[in-house]
């Protein structure tokens, strides 16, 4: 009798436990369905596999906080079902494991120095180890070796992601310190926002604490100065400084473009002979998993992939361009479910607000390309583009 009550009640709690059904409400209710496109509509052809040769150029390109849903749930918006966005050409595909050094739920900062330097990191530093010393990162190595190097973000270029393959912090927000090092590694090309750690305390929109300008400091050491789009489509140096917004470009109506900065940055740095180094980031895919807010992704997915097209379109017509695509890590645990009865809308429900520690994917095209598919640390992305770059000493330490 006793056994028959104890089994009732471990069966009664059982399904009492898991008896919901129903999904959990998301964290932003305003933004849960999206439109799939159901139009016919032609997308890009897979990209075939090409044969291997020794790599001139290298153009990796990180999209913040984006994992497989954010990627699809583009795809349904844009393209449909049976579509494919400009990544998904892409005819090799890895997944990368994102903890950090200190954190199975890493940051921008710990997840992009795993790339930049190929070492893992405490969240919040940047090119910084635990132990007090300072990494070295694959741009300053292949900047030494006589590359031309750039950097170009849709948030400001002192943020975590940028910042972590030029400066050395022990804390991602030392933005004003982060924005003298950008100076002082002298990488040729810099495009995104963030003008509010570039001008003095007393300038309106300035962030600084001090009465230092940098712009001008720039200016002595080479750069062309944007900060309109009109002047970096005009833009003719071959060193550029293009600030266009005081910290972020707006999401809605941005201009430039991600694909805009991308396609100057990339035609300015192969104008030398040498090769170059180029790293580009869809930065705010990440803020709008932080938002819950799902037309916020849609958007910047929207403007990466067309950068990635950009990308892409010079590495079939050069031949010697490897070009690697990734995450820091996933932001808001988006997922897609529940479609419509004629299949026109899905929802998109959250998780959380924050990062998760789910592996993000991994894409490659060009010489080399096979060598990323699989499972992957993302300190070995790193030290394998390092390798491929002809870089025999990595991971190192800045002496």
């Amino acid at each position: 009798m006793k056994s028959t009550f104890t089994l009732a009640l471990l069966v009664l709690f059982t399904f009492s436990g898991c008896s919901n059904t129903e999904p959990e409400e998301p964290l932003n209710d305003d933004t849960t369905r999206i439109s799939v496109n159901t139009s016919d509509i032609k997308t890009p052809e897979k990209l075939p596999l090409v044969k291997d040769r020794k790599i001139k150029n290298l153009i990796f390109m990180i999209g913040d906080g984006t994992g497989i849903a954010q990627l699809y749930s583009g795809q349904l918006n844009l393209a449909g079902a049976a579509g494919r966005l400009n990544v998904q050409t892409m005819p090799v595909t890895g997944l990368v494991k994102t903890y950090s050094a200190d954190n199975l739920i890493t940051d921008s900062a710990a997840g992009a120095t795993a790339y930049s330097c190929g070492q893992k990191t405490d969240n919040g530093m940047i090119a910084y180890l635990p132990d007090g010393t300072h990494c070295k990162t694959i741009l300053e190595i292949l900047k030494e070796k006589g590359l031309a190097t750039g950097l170009v973000s849709t948030s400001g270029i002192t943020h975590a992601t940028p910042a972590s393959f030029a400066t050395h912090v022990e804390s991602r927000n030392n933005y004003s310190e982060i924005a003298e090092q950008l100076l002082v590694t002298n990488a040729d090309v810099y495009l995104g926002g963030g003008f509010e750690y570039f001008i003095p305390m007393e300038e309106e929109g300035s962030a600084r604490k001090d009465d230092k300008n940098l712009i001008p400091k720039f200016e002595a050491a080479g750069y062309e100065y944007l900060s309109s789009t009109e002047e970096l489509i005009n833009a003719t140096g071959d060193k550029l400084l293009g600030l266009f917004a005081p910290g972020g470009l707006p999401s809605e109506n941005r201009t430039p473009t991600l694909a805009e900065m991308t396609e100057v940055a990339v035609n300015t740095l192969s104008s030398g002979d040498n090769g170059f180094y180029l790293m580009v980031e869809g930065s705010q895919i990440d803020w709008g998993g932080h938002a819950n807010d799902a037309q916020y992704v849609l958007r910047e997915v929207r403007d990466f992939d067309d950068a990635i097209k950009v990308v892409l379109d010079f590495a079939k017509e050069d031949g010697e361009t490897l070009v690697v695509i990734t995450a820091d890590h996933e932001t808001g645990g988006m997922t897609i479910q529940e479609a419509n009865e004629d299949n026109s809308e899905m929802s998109i429900y959250w998780t959380t607000d924050h990062h998760t520690g789910v592996p993000v994917p991994l894409m490659a095209y060009g010489p080399h390309a096979i060598e990323f598919t699989g499972w992957f640390e993302n300190t070995e992305v790193g030290i394998k583009m390092a390798r491929l770059m002809g870089i025999e000493e990595f991971p190192a330490i800045n002496e």
